[in-house]
């Protein structure tokens, strides 16, 4: 097998398992240098490589991270720079008990034939560049694939769906072959006007293109993790929908497609405010034990970057380009501690929290 035996896949498998931790995220640190770039000037923040540093030392020294966190997902960039103690980052995360993630791919390109449907671009060199990754400390890589609704145009089609599924197991496969735990990212972006019960039929689309070619990739299932977004109407849907039908739909969409072996679901943000994913989150693992553990046996947890850092960032606004360090780190480790608390159902959110208001 491509694990190179039993220690292989048990070495990749225990990997997995930490990275799942019941009450323990993935922090996502991943974002480009352009992307973050227009995070900071947004505040006032000039786009150095210093900063990036920084910022990114900052986010990996939270007293709330051996606590909450058990998965850091950085940028190439970020996985090659220094702890300003002289420890690489890498090493200073895995010192505090967080694995440490690289996202590998490369950019977004059309689809031809789709009008406008995008795969992502990267498989070709991946090994190559895997081979350094993990020499440098990565234990896990991330590859997103993102997918847009749109009911008039009749998206997504089912040549995205295959093609961006098919790279995802490709993906897997090659990651694993390299000695690293693979989480595959099918990102189902909120613009649009559809209801809950597209985005549900959409998803349990695309998972179930998703595991069918990871199996036929011969990918090792236990050895994956899947990093998705949640099952939410689009952002222009008129309809209403509460945080606990929500939560329902998500697990029905998920148990009726992802494989039991699968350790765990973390979920990404994707421009959902922080305190509305949280409650989303603490909902789906309080409605979980009545839905059933044998439905719904995976851990499930976040994966957030844009939900925990841009109220972090928004406190260097009118601060003249100065970081407050203090008082991010404050507000930081306060939204891991909640974030922390949804991965277990047990964050108290206010009436009305998570829910999607139509007009």
């Amino acid at each position: 097998s491509h694990l190179k035996g039993q220690r292989g896949g048990l070495f990749l498998r225990r990997i997995a398992d930490r990275m799942t931790k019941y009450g323990k995220g993935l922090t996502a640190c991943d974002e480009s240098a352009g992307t973050i770039g227009v995070r900071f000037e947004r505040v006032g923040i000039e786009n150095s490589e210093e900063n990036r540093r920084r910022y990114r030392q900052l986010l990996f020294e939270t007293s709330a991270g051996p606590a909450c966190l058990s998965g850091a997902i950085l940028d190439p960039e970020t996985l090659f720079q220094n702890h300003e103690n002289g420890q690489s980052f890498p090493s200073f995360l895995k010192s505090r008990g967080i694995s440490v993630g690289v996202k590998p791919h490369l950019k977004v390109a059309e689809l031809p034939g789709t009008g406008g449907e995008t795969v992502m671009q990267g498989l070709d060199s991946l090994a190559d560049r895997l081979k350094e990754y993990k020499k440098a400390g990565a234990e896990f890589t991330k590859w997103r694939s993102p997918i847009k609704i749109d009911t008039r145009k009749g998206l997504p089609t089912a040549l995205a769906i295959e093609s961006n599924m098919r790279d995802l197991a490709r993906f897997a496969l090659i990651s694993q072959m390299e000695g690293l735990v693979p989480i595959v990212e099918p990102d189902v972006l909120m613009e649009g006007d559809h209801d809950l019960r597209t985005a549900r039929k959409v998803n349990e689309e695309i998972q179930s293109v998703l595991w069918r070619e990871c199996i036929k990739h011969g990918v090792d299932i236990q050895s994956t993790v899947l990093k998705t977004s949640l099952v939410l109407p689009g952002k222009n849907c008129k309809e209403s929908f509460t945080v606990r039908e929500i939560a329902r739909q998500n697990l029905v969409a998920f148990a009726n497609t992802v494989p039991p072996a699968m350790p765990g679901i973390v979920f990404l943000s994707g421009g959902q405010p922080f305190f509305d994913v949280a409650a989303r989150l603490s909902a789906l693992n309080s409605e979980k034990p009545a839905f059933g553990v044998k439905h719904a046996p995976w851990q499930l947890s976040f994966s957030w970057s844009a939900a925990l850092q841009l109220p972090v960032m928004e406190l260097c606004r009118g601060k003249e380009g100065e970081m407050p360090l203090d008082d991010m780190a404050k507000l930081y480790a306060q939204e891991l501690k909640i974030a922390s608390l949804a991965a277990r159902g047990k964050y108290n959110f206010d009436q009305g929290r998570g829910d999607h208001k139509g007009e």
